[in-house]
């Protein structure tokens, strides 16, 4: 086990360097001066210009960039944004109140589509089954957009159950509308995966042997049945939650949270390279740790994985 763990970790190495590499280079390769963007219509004095240039080292090439990058990711500095913030504090800011929504996000998912595709599992070809498949279409073809105009519009301005908007108030109970849209709009295809694994774990040797010894279906289903079918919902479920991390853009701008999501876009926008570089690099680590212990999980969840040399 440790041996394992050990040499995913010393995978995440070379995905360090390449993702950083790459990304950097894209934001190199954007056409235009960002410091000259930041004016406007007004044409900067070139002393001015030229010295903050200097001062992010886009008068630098591309490999040196990135060499001054990496040095000071080392040593525990990101960077600084155009507008003079610390991208270590920037981060430190916006990442807590997306992580809080993603958090949310993946628990109303993980919690409907067990229970749903549970549900329609036993009572295949049902009428709950026919229904909740239907409606889990419906959300797969609806856009995310238009689920957050329709959830602002009947639970928070027509009902008044939540708040429209986030803003500045961004704590637990504050981000509960948006995030039961993020749930709902990933919840069709977990609970469709979760649908289909019961289904072949009921037809499983193990389960009939189960039935067959006596045991009642309140002891087979949650032992026998459910402990198995999870796989496929929670690798599904941490492939959202490495999604999420990275800013559901069009949700947060909708509900004007200040959250990962609309920095990046803003930041992609002013070409601001340290900021992307930055953000995607916390990402890609958080993703490959959550993909660590999703993986590490799986050994509790079946006991036929093992973790051998």
């Amino acid at each position: 086990m440790f041996a394992y763990i050990l040499r995913r970790l010393v995978q995440v190495i070379p995905v360090f360097f390449g993702s950083t590499m790459l990304i950097y280079f894209l934001v190199f390769a954007m056409p235009g001066d960002p410091i000259l963007a930041l004016f406007g219509d007004k044409t900067p004095n070139p002393a001015l210009l030229a010295s903050l240039q200097a001062q992010y080292h886009l008068d630098q090439p591309f490999i040196v960039q990135y060499f001054y990058y990496i040095v000071g990711i080392f040593q525990g500095n990101m960077g600084v944004t155009f507008s003079g913030q610390s991208v270590n504090d920037v981060l430190a800011r916006t990442l807590p109140v997306t992580g809080r929504l993603a958090i949310m996000a993946i628990a109303i998912e993980f919690i409907l589509s067990i229970i749903i595709g549970t549900i329609s599992a036993l009572r295949k070809g049902g009428v709950f089954d026919n229904v909740s498949l239907i409606i889990s279409l419906i959300f797969v073809a609806m856009p995310i957009f238009v689920l957050c105009f329709l959830a602002q519009y009947f639970l928070a301005i027509q009902l008044g159950w939540f708040r429209p908007t986030v803003g500045a108030q961004n704590d637990w109970g504050d981000l509960w509308l948006p995030a039961i849209v993020l749930g709902v709009s990933l919840y069709a295809t977990s609970m469709r995966l979760m649908r289909g694994s019961v289904i072949d774990t009921l037809n499983m040797d193990w389960v009939r042997t189960a039935y067959s010894k006596g045991l009642s279906r309140r002891r087979v289903i949650p032992t026998h049945v459910l402990r198995n079918s999870l796989i496929p919902v929670i690798t599904n479920s941490a492939t959202n939650f490495g999604v999420l991390l990275v800013g559901a853009t069009v949700t947060e701008a909708i509900f004007n949270i200040p959250g990962v999501g609309n920095t990046l876009f803003q930041a992609t926008l002013r070409h601001e390279g340290p900021t992307i570089v930055s953000f995607v690099t916390v990402f890609v680590i958080i993703y490959v740790l959550v993909n660590l212990v999703v993986d590490l999980f799986y050994g509790l969840l079946d006991p036929r994985i093992r973790y051998v040399k």
